[in-house]
This record gives structure tokens, sequence and C-alpha cells, in this order.
């Protein structure tokens, strides 16, 4: 069997964010969200962030709560606190993901719209 070449993803590392402990979930989370809230604010877009988030919250949250229910994640890395019976991450993480995605797909339609 060859060894792996340095060129082979599988052989390299990422970096150990575990560092942040019960922490870490939550730090990589503020990160993201402040890209989202450049993102947002660069496209004058959080009204229509707001938007996203109430109409995909519910589904979300009732989707996250049966699937660490039936053991379909772990979140190791949490701080362990809980609202609503899921983690306080996924609650952040569910206005993250769709105000990311909509930052992203407004600041793209402003760059556009200014050529």
């Amino acid at each position: 069997m060859a060894a792996a070449s340095t060129d082979d993803p599988s052989s390299r590392s990422l970096p150990d964010i575990g560092v942040f402990g019960r922490y870490t979930y939550l730090v990589t989370e503020l990160l993201w969200g402040a890209v989202a809230v450049a993102l947002l604010r660069y496209a004058s877009a959080f009204r229509a962030a707001g938007r996203v988030v109430a109409v995909v919250y519910l589904p979300a949250y009732l989707w996250d709560r049966y699937t660490l229910e039936v053991g379909v994640f772990e979140i190791p890395l949490r701080t362990g606190i809980e609202l609503f019976e899921i983690p306080i991450e996924e609650h952040v993480f569910m206005i993250l993901v769709p105000s990311l995605v909509v930052g992203i797909h407004e600041s793209i339609e402003k760059i556009r719209s200014r050529k």
C-alpha cells in the first residue's frame, strides 16, 4: 500500500477549534453571524432576512427537535444550555443560516445591479 501523499485531502489536518471547549459551537456561530450581519448591512437586507427567518424558524425548530430526539446527530462542543428542549446554539443556527443566505443573495444582487 502506498503512503498518503501530502496532496491527499484526508492527510491534511484542520485547525483545532475545540480549544473553545463547550463554547466552540457558539463561537463558530458568532463568527459566521458577524459575516451575516456584515452582508445584511451591506445589502440593507435585515428586513428581508427577518421575514425569511420568521417563515422558516418553526419548521426548522420542529425538524431540529425531532432529529435530536431520534439521535440523528449530537453536538459535543456546546454550552449545554437548552431553550425549549434544544440547545441554544441550534436556535442561533436557525436564525444564522437563513440570514447568511439572504445576506449573500442580496449582496450579489446589489453588486449585479451596479454593473
